[in-house]
């Protein structure tokens, strides 16, 4: 009964008696179309790179050279450590912020002096392109894992606690009365109030994090680095491998896909607290 109710909810009136096979399409046409439509860009992709070399594979590969790259690669164990390093990199970076700036975001939004201290930073740093500070960190840190750590954390901190600060600022303010009409106290108010109507805000800071983070580690292992996927990715660009280069770039974009999806499915847990949202009847 439940999957008859979908099919009326998803076909239309005029169709409902049409064959399986249709309503199965009907019913999975997005992920139809965006697999056929990334299955016809790889196979004009193979064709012109490939089949036709149309292309010189020096300026574009193709997806099966790529694919053969990265095998290669994966049996020789040399992409391993590259791997081990740039993961290192975003986890310590990414976890770093997250631990600075929820916190920092929650006392700036509660507080209204301490906001007004840091809102001028928070202003000046964040339009401070991370780029413009990689010399400065080299010099401080050095080449080693360290500076590409806080490449990453300056990345991913911001968007963070921008996000925290504003969940704050937009709690009901009738939530807040109604909790000291009942004589609760700043921590029962903070943890009854503030955090439930700042979560949802927060989830989405550490997606747009996740997404500067990643960025983060692609610059500072181009700049200066002795081991890493950025690093990988220079020296193969360097050589002209243009398949390696495909392989280190895809590799970045299944962790970002992966690691998005995850915290998308953790920030869905907080969709009912967003304000305005009015879930399902």
């Amino acid at each position: 009964m439940a999957e008859e109710a979908k099919d009326e909810l998803l076909l239309d009136i005029s169709v409902k008696d049409a064959s399986r096979l249709y309503k199965f399409y009907l019913i999975n046409e997005r992920l139809i179309i965006g697999v056929s439509g990334v299955f016809l860009f790889l196979f004009v992709w193979e064709y012109v790179g490939g089949i036709a070399e149309l292309i010189n594979p020096i300026f574009m590969s193709a997806p099966s050279r790529i694919l053969k790259a990265g095998y290669a690669m994966f049996a020789s164990g040399e992409i391993y450590n590259d791997m081990w390093v740039s993961g290192k990199e975003l986890f310590i970076g990414f976890g770093l912020s997250i631990v600075t700036a929820i916190p920092l975001g929650l006392l700036a939004g509660w507080y209204r002096r301490l906001n007004y201290a840091v809102d001028p930073f928070l202003d000046a740093l964040n339009a401070t392109p991370r780029v413009a500070l990689l010399p400065l960190i080299i010099i401080w840190v050095g080449i080693g894992i360290w500076s590409k750590v806080v490449i990453v954390y300056l990345g991913a901190f911001f968007p963070i606690i921008i996000n925290t600060l504003a969940g704050v600022k937009t709690t009901d303010v009738r939530l807040l009365k109604a909790a000291r009409s009942f004589k609760a106290n700043d921590a029962q108010v903070f943890k009854t109030v503030i955090l439930p109507s700042t979560a949802p805000f927060i989830m989405s800071g550490l997606r747009q994090g996740l997404g500067r983070a990643l960025v983060g580690v692609v610059v500072g292992e181009l700049y200066a680095a002795t081991a890493g996927v950025g690093f990988m990715i220079t020296v193969a660009g360097a050589t002209f491998q243009t398949d390696k280069v495909f392989v280190g770039v895809l590799l970045i974009c299944i962790a970002g896909v992966a690691l998005t999806k995850l915290l998308g499915a953790m920030e869905r847990r907080f969709d009912k607290w967003r304000p305005g949202f009015e879930g399902l009847t």
